[in-house]
């Protein structure tokens, strides 16, 4: 339970609670050279133990019981490779989202969405039908650094293979390390929270509270997947000229409501909106939403009492503070995957677990958050890195010792179907799980932007 014990700690949490954790360790489950599963384990635990303090202060009750299974974590950590709409497969990687050869080395590239296809090809001077051949005959002339420079430069992504030994010793991972793996504190004085006693089965922690979340792809709307599990009314804002991937949203969007909006067309049903949000998550890229009076600074003098938590790939700080960045990319600069590779091709952890891992956290740092305001009030920050969890599992997470309660041999146990606007669905059930909790979402996604945008 050290990893429990650090987050918690990190967290702000009381530490006699760690006791209230307990765990189902399975042999299978997130198997990999890195402690994956060690680190998913910690991250599910911390956020399920938040969710049981904010319970037990809102009901008056005892702080309830925490189990961690490992087949569930395992399961909900690929949540969009389970996922099933009227029996059809997910689509994921696109085909020029993969590794390639350099001239020196290897580079890996993003391009599931079309405008980072075409960011990528021209910067390498090619057609916008240009072949995986075509691609990889050109990257495969140039070093992996000048591909990463020239791909970045043009608002693409691709990003080249380091080692551990490497990021280190780069002036953004340098950064990265000289940082908290989570970083909160307090912006702003403002009268302590007050929240309706809660009285129910389940109990739902979260119930009362409106978040408004503008985030995209996986780990922010993992977290607020998980806050509309724990009864928040989530309302997702995406601007209507970028969709979203129709398979990761359903996968992400369980109990929360997705609308479209034009943040400078029409401003004002923005300010309305925020006018009465009690928690905004953000995860573009840092300074992207800055003009609209989204920073924290902003948002306290205009929202005292909010809780902001915001999410980045690389940290709002050092050369690459200002970088767009996904799970796949942050894993091949901080060493991961050579960590997990050969000397053939460089590898990738059993799930996008940096993703996951950061979503879980950032829920938790917003549920310690609004329990801590329940008491002593304050406008609330929570930051968080994909890059500072890439370094907690390469530098910091304990490998698991001793031996396993049972094995991970399907994840059949934790997965559910169910009938939603967009076909019947196969998921992945919530790994968070306290006694008296919730066990499963209150609604099934929707279609990308198909709610008005207005809170319920």
């Amino acid at each position: 339970m050290a990893d429990i014990e650090y987050l918690w700690s990190a967290l702000g949490g009381d530490p006699a609670l760690v006791s209230r954790v307990s765990a189902v360790v399975r042999d299978g489950a997130l198997e990999a050279r890195l402690p994956v599963r060690e680190l998913a384990r910690g991250c599910v635990g911390a956020c399920a133990l938040a969710a049981a303090e904010l319970g037990a202060r809102r009901s008056g009750r005892e702080v309830p019981s925490v189990r961690v299974d490992d087949g569930a974590v395992a399961t909900a950590f690929v949540s969009e490779r389970h996922l099933l709409v009227d029996g059809r497969a997910p689509v994921t990687f696109a085909p020029l989202s993969r590794f390639w050869r350099t001239a020196d080395g290897w580079v890996r590239t993003h391009a599931n969405y079309p405008h980072h296809r075409a960011r990528l090809l021209g910067a390498l001077g090619l057609s916008a039908d240009a072949s995986v051949e075509a691609v990889g005959a050109a990257l495969a002339e140039r070093s992996a650094v000048e591909v990463e420079s020239a791909v970045y430069a043009a608002g693409g992504l691709a990003v080249a293979l380091r080692t551990a030994k490497e990021w280190a010793s780069h002036e953004q991972g340098a950064a990265v390390a000289a940082r908290e793996l989570l970083e909160r504190g307090r912006m702003a004085s403002s009268g302590v929270r007050v929240l309706a006693p809660l009285d129910g089965d389940p109990l739902l922690p979260a119930a009362g509270l409106r978040v408004l979340d503008l985030t995209r792809v996986i780990a922010g709307p993992v977290a607020t997947r998980t806050l509309a599990l724990l009864g928040a009314d989530v309302l997702r804002v995406d601007p209507p000229r970028l969709p979203e991937l129709a398979d990761q949203h359903a996968d992400t969007g369980f109990g929360k409501q997705s609308a479209t909006l034009d943040l400078t067309a029409d401003r004002h049903t923005f300010e309305e909106l925020l006018a009465s949000a009690d928690v905004v998550v953000t995860g573009y890229r840092p300074g992207a939403l800055d003009r609209f009076g989204l920073t924290p600074e902003a948002l306290a003098e205009r929202r005292p009492g909010i809780v902001v938590a915001q999410l980045s790939a690389w940290g709002a700080y050092g050369p690459w503070g200002g970088r767009r960045g996904f799970d796949s990319l942050v894993q091949v600069a901080t060493g991961i995957a050579a960590l997990e590779g050969s000397e053939e091709k460089p590898g990738a952890l059993p799930a996008q677990a940096i993703d996951h891992g950061t979503g879980y956290l950032l829920a938790a740092g917003v549920l310690r958050a609004v329990a801590e305001q329940l008491e002593e009030g304050g406008t609330r920050f929570v930051r968080l890195a994909l890059a500072q969890t890439a370094g907690w599992l390469v530098n910091g997470v304990t490998r698991g010792e001793g031996p396993a309660d049972a094995t991970y041999d399907s994840p059949a146990p934790w997965l559910s179907e169910t009938d939603s606007g967009l076909g019947r669905l196969r998921y992945a059930l919530p790994p968070v799980f306290f006694a008296g909790g919730p066990k499963n979402w209150s609604r099934p996604p929707g279609p990308w932007g198909a709610d008005a945008a207005r809170w319920t």
